[in-house]
């Protein structure tokens, strides 16, 4: 694979990143997505391909939680998410998950996310 853009990099990280990662009925895989607007989070069982829970900055029930000059674009935003997807789990009876940092760098947002469903409940 040839590497022009920022978006191939981060693809083919990506796709070395997948190989080794497999979510389970068990323990599923917490998958990140960061735009330059807004942060997704998406739970995901790679055996039966289905996605189990999702929380995003775009949701209208999560901007309504986002606290004074928090946005999906900064730590901030990307906490209430991590948060957010964390007791979605939790309500299922999920507690154990496999992180999955879809190419991008454990740093900033990335890591906000991951922090933050730590401390909400979340083993990974």
């Amino acid at each position: 694979m040839r590497i022009d853009t920022k978006e191939d990099r981060r693809d083919r990280i990506r796709f070395r990143i997948r190989k080794r990662l497999r979510g389970s009925a068990d323990q599923p895989r917490l998958s990140v997505f960061r735009s330059g607007a807004h942060i997704y989070a998406q739970v995901i069982d790679d055996g039966a391909g289905r996605t189990l829970a999702a929380a995003s900055s775009v949701e209208p029930a999560l901007k309504a939680r986002l606290a004074d000059g928090a946005r999906g674009s900064n730590r901030q935003g990307a906490e209430v998410v991590g948060q957010a997807i964390a007791e979605r789990l939790k309500d299922k009876g999920i507690t154990r998950v496999v992180f999955d940092r879809n190419g991008f760098l454990y740093h900033g947002r990335v890591r906000a996310v991951a922090e933050a469903a730590r401390q909400a409940g979340l083993q990974f």
